[in-house]
């Protein structure tokens, strides 16, 4: 969500606080602001609601040569969007950025009488708080920070200056990530490493309760309790070209177009198509382990949830004696819920920081159950908790919506799938079939993609107006359906809702008039026939349907049809997953809005 960057070296700390914002602006803000300090204590604050646009109109007046400093992107939760809700904020000396939720800021605020608060923020109230601790620089700045912190209830991830300490930061984390960078004669702060590339290839991940005294050339790391910590200096695989956009107008159709390439890591070295074999390195299960597991529990939020709907369908299939149950992390976190034994949890998470998913995989390591993460970045805090996992390899995400990650999470499952069938014996010829379809997918993603992106553009621009859509599957198409809706949704602001196809008649088809379009996920197999007779259903009742199928003879009279041609029989939802990316873009553009940062949204969703 909110972005968090600072800097200590010998060069220009402005210079790497904007770039650094810039690199953050895909997680979603509503502001930004910078502070500085210069060697005898002056410090200089900048903030400005909106983009860092008008963040860098405002420092075109105030260039500084300071050397140290730290900045913010704030997406709102506290307060209103504004200048004085934006931060940096004040305390006496003291200047902090936050990300996370200060639970209990009402009740410290009422303890803090000394302070006038110009904000609305819990952020205020945690710098105010740290400055009753630090008494105008009379006590070290980390002992303060560290007494405060003890008093908080909520989550943080924060970076603290002080106007008497101008050569040291003070940042500390608990459910909100921060990567310290390694520099040489400079160290880096960022919230999300993709700010630091460029800048080093080395970094340190703090883990929660860990807080940090940050100086040129020195890290001291310790807990809340005072124990020192050794840390780990790890290498960020991130490069440059990643993170840019190569060429595309907007990030969400470059990351569209790379499923190819990206679904190609995600395999790397873990098919064997001859054989029908997966080899899966990460899980740490033994084969008994394996064999023993009876019950799946696939835990996620948003498009990660609508992965594990989807390779749940496909799992079932070839192993009938496992149950699975799929859950929405943010409800799942507060059941009641009975975890059978023999059961194993499988968390996903894009970002590997999404806080209602990470509060589930703590609950459930609390029940003794075996976790697995399916996690695309190195380092997140859920892949370094669960007990094994796959990371998926897609490369980096920088649009909002989520694509690749998508296609990538939903195959690293069913890999996990096939790596459990394989322990429990279910014969070859059973599991060839999926095995061969998964190695073939990448290269008919990229015929898909060729193929069908003029097409679907040019149907795109003729939905545009429409305010209200329902999307509709059967089977393997049902999650493809959910997923394509909240694509939908989330970057055009159509009112896209999704059902499987049987539900029509216990509701949704009363919505069914001139305002709404349907889209129809069509794969050939078994529930064919039937999905074909829902449809009739929405054209008697004067629907306006756009037909997704791999059925070359469809001869509905629809008022569109998008065909794909593949080979695949198995996996022909992933594929209409791909028309739905498509289509969610192409609308966005034919309506002027912003693709990769839409309103009120934020790439990794780190609070509540």
């Amino acid at each position: 969500m909110c972005g968090i960057v600072g800097y200590v070296g010998e060069s220009k700390a402005q210079d790497f606080l904007v770039s650094g914002l810039k690199r953050l602006e895909y997680r979603g803000y509503d502001s930004a602001g910078i502070v500085t300090v210069a060697p005898e204590g002056e410090a200089t604050l900048i903030r400005a609601k909106g983009k860092i646009t008008d963040l860098e109109r405002k420092l075109v007046e105030n260039k500084k040569e300071d050397t140290i400093g730290i900045g913010h992107t704030r997406w709102a939760t506290h307060g209103e969007p504004s200048e004085a809700n934006a931060h940096p904020h004040q305390a006496g000396p003291l200047y902090m950025v936050h990300n996370g939720i200060i639970e209990n800021c009402k009740e410290l605020k009422k303890a803090l009488k000394g302070h006038e608060f110009k904000s609305d923020t819990d952020s205020e109230v945690l710098v105010a708080l740290i400055n009753s601790f630090y008494k105008d620089g009379k006590y070290p700045l980390v002992n303060a920070v560290v007494q405060a912190l003890k008093l908080v209830q909520g989550t943080y991830g924060i970076a603290v200056v002080s106007v008497k300490n101008p050569d040291e930061i003070v940042v500390a984390r608990s459910g909100s990530p921060l990567v310290i960078g390694v520099g040489h004669d400079e160290t880096l702060i960022a919230s999300d490493a993709s700010a630091l590339v460029g800048h080093t290839k080395q970094a340190i991940y703090l883990n929660d309760g860990e807080v940090a005294v940050v100086k040129k050339n020195s890290i001291e790391i310790k807990t809340l309790n005072a124990e020192p910590v050794s840390a780990k200096v790890e290498e960020i695989e991130t490069n440059l070209s990643a993170i840019q956009k190569g060429g595309y107008d907007h990030f969400l159709l470059k990351e569209i177009m790379e499923q190819p390439d990206s679904l190609t890591e995600t395999l790397r070295g873990r098919v064997d198509a001859e054989n029908g074999i997966v080899s899966l390195g990460g899980p740490g299960l033994s084969e008994k382990e394996l064999r023993s597991i009876q019950h799946l529990i696939i835990v996620g939020c948003g498009t990660a949830y609508h992965a594990g709907m989807l390779a749940a369908y496909y799992i079932e299939q070839f192993t009938p004696e496992i149950t699975i149950e799929t859950v929405i992390a943010s409800e799942y976190r507060y059941r009641q819920a009975y975890i059978p034994k023999n059961s194993v949890a499988i968390i996903v998470s894009q970002s590997g920081e999404t806080a209602d998913t990470l509060a589930c995989l703590r609950e459930i390591k609390k029940q003794g159950v075996k976790t697995i993460g399916i996690v695309n970045v190195i380092g997140s805090t859920i892949a370094r908790e669960v007990d094994g996992g796959t990371y998926v390899h897609a490369g980096p995400e920088i649009s909002v919506a989520s694509t690749k990650a998508f296609t990538s999470q939903v195959i690293a499952m069913v890999m996990f799938g096939i790596t459990i069938a394989q322990a429990k014996g279910v014969r070859t010829s059973i599991l060839k079939p999926y095995v061969e379809e998964i190695a073939k997918l990448p290269g008919e993603i990229k015929q898909v993609l060729a193929s069908s992106a003029d097409d679907v553009k040019k149907i795109a621009g003729k939905y545009k107006k429409y305010d209200h859509a329902i999307y509709l599957g059967r089977d393997t198409a049902y999650p493809t359906a959910m997923e394509g809706a909240l694509k939908l949704k989330e970057v055009s602001y159509t009112d896209a809702n999704a059902y499987a196809f049987g539900e029509l008649k216990h509701g949704p088809l009363a919505l069914v008039d001139d305002r709404f379009f349907e889209t129809a996920f069509l794969p050939k197999g078994m529930l064919y026939e039937k999905a074909i007779s829902n449809v009739q259903e929405v054209l008697a009742r004067g629907g306006h349907v756009i037909a997704v199928t791999n059925n070359q003879k469809f001869d509905l009279k629809v008022d569109d049809v998008i065909r794909i041609n593949t080979s695949l029989e198995l996996f022909v939802p992933i594929l209409m997953n791909l028309i739905s990316q498509l289509f969610a873009y192409y609308v966005t553009v034919a309506k002027g809005y912003n693709v990769d940062q839409p309103r009120n949204l934020a790439k990794s969703v780190t609070v509540e």
